[in-house]
């Protein structure tokens, strides 16, 4: 069973995104230099174990949303910020939609990202917020 809150009860088995190792990245080692920006974004094995915690707690909603960002941790921020400039109403056409989705899918693995996509492209035809 995962104990929450993680940094409390597991802090030496949760990694960044780097593999540093959450008790070591302290306001000492930043001082230091020894501690990156790269080091301090979350690792997939991070969300996924907080998706077990939103499970132990019932909560499958919540689950999904951590394993989709587990999804997205290898994707670049400039793809990101372009994507959520594309799910906004108005932005983007449904073929740029699918397209993105096409890209989550054959680029990253991101599965589960490229179907959310798909179903806002089709929500978004019904409700007439393409473009």
């Amino acid at each position: 069973m995962t104990r929450y809150p993680l940094g409390e009860y597991e802090a030496d088995q949760i990694t960044s995104k780097t593999g540093k190792k959450l008790s070591d990245i302290t306001l000492d080692e930043i001082k230091k230099g020894n501690i990156s920006a790269d080091d301090i974004k979350i690792s997939k094995e991070t969300l996924k174990k907080q998706g077990e915690v939103a499970m132990q707690a019932d909560n499958p909603a919540m689950k999904a949303n951590f394993d989709r960002a587990s999804e997205l941790v290898d994707v670049p921020d400039e793809v990101i910020l372009r994507m959520y400039n594309q799910l906004r109403p108005h932005r983007s056409t449904k073929r740029q939609l699918v397209e993105m989705a096409q890209e989550l899918l054959e680029k990253y693995n991101a599965v589960s990202c490229a179907k959310l996509v798909m179903e806002a492209a089709e929500i978004y035809e019904k409700r007439g917020i393409l473009l």
